[in-house]
């Protein structure tokens, strides 16, 4: 058994895709261009959606999603306090206030019992959070949606490859964001996109993403493009490059090889810790699903462990299997304390999962070796 530090995640690149990077940048074309159009066609036929919007990051996406939802000031969006610190950044970036519900303890996901208390007269936007790849509740949350007018923006970072009740996230419903990250299903080094029926919206991160130009413009230095185009508003630079689009196009056709192991390796841990007294194993609703595991999340139980979460990664450290946090409770940091006022004590199940909660390693290219070796030395620890 190998000695070497096993990271709680890795993403596996194949060499055709890495034989088209090498061709992309030989080609002299490594910025938005014609792998990203191939990249754009390949999801949307996986999606079945009619605007994808490939991205330098999924944060991107949040952030120019909202804002081509035109938010004015004090309107609110709400969304959960377990989430990566983007989801909130972006909330306010984009010009809104968050407003939070606290999770399902059994799902981690955003508690939809709660949500309609939350909703008030300057509510405008609803952004739940497909957590760990599991998905959310959507029908009765379109359904608080449409009775009240607001928009759904589904926070899908973690979910590409996941599934709610026989569709696949990000062919139904109103806007998704998914995230091409490293360490997510699959990856395009850093990327992400925008996936909407919404014309309107779609056009607007158009331009808003490539400095307000008013129409398609990355073939302007071919021979057949054209140097004249219109800025028709202030954007940004967030568009995606080929040397990306290039990864994306490989990582895409392999995505439910991806998923059929991260489920294989989810059932493994499942299995072979279901007796230990020192963890609380994720939960699966009754609803139809595929879980995509872009997460493996057990909630560490101090007193039967003998150690609280923080100490178990580093022992697991001290090891040489890498571990990871997802995530500390978002509205703790100092910037939501301080300007929207968020305590200790507001969202009691969020923050008692974010103290005992630890990501084991679980990713497609890690072996039954690799996993025994985890499960060995989590023993070793324990005992």
């Amino acid at each position: 058994m190998s000695d070497d530090f096993l990271p709680f995640s890795r993403p596996s690149i194949s060499q055709a895709a890495i034989d088209d990077v090498v061709a992309c940048l030989k080609s002299g074309w490594i910025t938005t261009g014609p792998r990203v159009a191939e990249f754009t066609e390949a999801l949307k036929e996986y999606f079945r959606a009619q605007h994808v919007l490939p991205l330098m990051s999924a944060t991107s996406g949040l952030h120019l999603a909202l804002l081509a939802m035109n938010l004015e000031p004090g309107d609110e969006v709400i969304t959960t306090p377990l989430t990566f610190a983007a989801t909130l950044n972006s909330i306010v970036l984009g010009g809104g206030k968050p407003v939070l519900v606290d999770i399902d303890p059994h799902t981690l996901n955003m508690d939809i019992s709660q949500l309609q208390d939350k909703i008030s007269d300057r509510t405008r936007v609803i952004i739940p959070v497909h957590f760990a790849g599991l998905p959310v509740d959507l029908d009765p949350i379109y359904e608080i949606a449409n009775h009240h007018g607001l928009r759904v923006l589904e926070d899908a970072a973690h979910a590409i490859g996941t599934e709610y009740k026989g569709k696949r996230i990000g062919s139904f419903g109103d806007t998704q964001v998914f995230s091409f990250h490293p360490n997510k299903n699959m990856t395009t080094g850093e990327g992400g996109c925008v996936i909407t029926n919404d014309q309107q919206l779609a056009d607007q991160v158009a331009r808003l993403r490539f400095h307000g130009i008013d129409r398609q413009a990355w073939n302007r230095y071919g021979k057949s493009g054209s140097q004249d185009y219109e800025i028709v508003l202030p954007g940004y630079k967030s568009n995606m490059m080929d040397i990306q689009a290039a990864i994306g196009i490989h990582q895409l056709r392999e995505l439910s090889g991806f998923i059929a192991r991260r489920n294989e390796l989810a059932e493994r841990y499942q299995e072979a810790l279901s007796d230990w007294p020192q963890w609380n194993l994720p939960q699966r609703p009754a609803y139809e699903h595929l879980h995509s595991w872009h997460l493996y999340t057990p909630l560490i139980n101090e007193d039967a462990a003998g150690m609280n979460r923080n100490e178990f990664m580093l022992a697991m450290k001290e090891k040489n299997i890498g571990t990871g946090l997802h995530y500390r409770a978002a509205h703790l940091y100092p910037y939501y304390r301080q300007v929207f006022g968020f305590n200790p004590g507001d969202f009691p199940r969020a923050e008692d999962v974010c103290e005992r909660i630890v990501s084991l390693p679980l990713f497609p290219g890690m072996t039954d070796a690799d996993h025994d070796r985890v499960l060995d030395v989590m023993y070793t620890i324990f005992n």
